[in-house]
């Protein structure tokens, strides 16, 4: 097997080029490939297509790309954090196709398990199935883009009947993940919740690249423990002790005075 290491940010994803589509692992800022985000930005391609849970915050993650106003459409569930997500969508700058976070990992999943679509309960009987949902707005603050209707059938599951909607699978030209821990061969270990988008994202791209902040020899992790196997890897990156690790939304309790 060919090793996939890259020498760095920078090289894996020169080839990414204007108007891309990019499928973008994480969950918040938890498991953001920050490095190759920043890699991104500073080679100054536009134009971006984005798959992601979300587009990151005012200042991290998604966030600088989306700043920068590299990106002019996003396919997410959640996009409370960004108050620039925020004002490019209400101004008409940014496109929006919002879907509910379970189908976009199946929509993502199904891509890159060659399934070109499925149909799920979630959604029917609201604007994700009956279309009307604003994907852009024109400057004055009318709708200029809405969401079509969707198929809509009924179903005998389990000695029950109920109505689906078809979701359409999503694959994109590259994916961009961070991992725990990866080896030569592109086999990948996720940290917890930073796994949950990062696997069906990884698979949905055409080209995977994926940072990792502990590279290991081929042949070193227990099968059993890989997450996701190396054949949807094609290139891989060290990021030891380069990867930020901040905490998205700090609460703390007041101590006895009150302070």
């Amino acid at each position: 097997m060919i090793d996939k290491t890259s020498p760095s940010a920078a090289h894996a994803v020169a080839d990414i080029g204007d108007g891309s589509s990019i499928a973008v692992g994480g969950f918040g800022l938890s498991g953001n490939p920050s490095e190759l985000i920043d890699a991104l930005l500073d080679c100054g391609v536009k134009n971006l297509s984005i798959v992601s849970n979300n587009c990151g915050t005012d200042d991290l993650g998604l966030g600088v790309l989306l700043a920068a106003k590299r990106i002019s459409k996003v396919t997410a569930s959640y996009v409370g954090e960004n108050k620039e997500f925020e004002r490019q969508y209400l101004s008409g700058e940014l496109e929006l196709i919002l879907t509910p976070q379970g189908t976009l990992a199946e929509k993502l999943r199904a891509g890159g398990a060659g399934i070109p679509a499925f149909f799920t309960r979630t959604g029917v009987g609201t604007l994700v199935a009956e279309g009307g949902l604003p994907q852009r707005y024109a400057s004055d603050g009318s709708v200029l883009q809405a969401s079509e209707a969707k198929e809509v059938r009924s179903f005998e599951f389990r000695g029950v009947e109920h109505e689906y909607v078809l979701e359409e699978a999503l694959t994109t030209d590259f994916s961009l993940v961070h991992a725990a821990v990866g080896d030569t061969h592109g086999n990948l270990i996720f940290n917890k919740a930073a796994g949950q988008f990062s696997v069906p994202a990884a698979m949905a791209g055409r080209v995977c690249i994926a940072q990792v902040e502990q590279l290991v020899p081929a042949g070193t992790l227990d099968p059993a423990q890989i997450h996701l196997p190396g054949v949807f890897v094609h290139r891989i990156v060290d990021v030891a002790g380069m990867h930020p690790k901040p905490i998205e939304k700090l609460t703390v309790r007041a101590d006895e005075e009150g302070h």
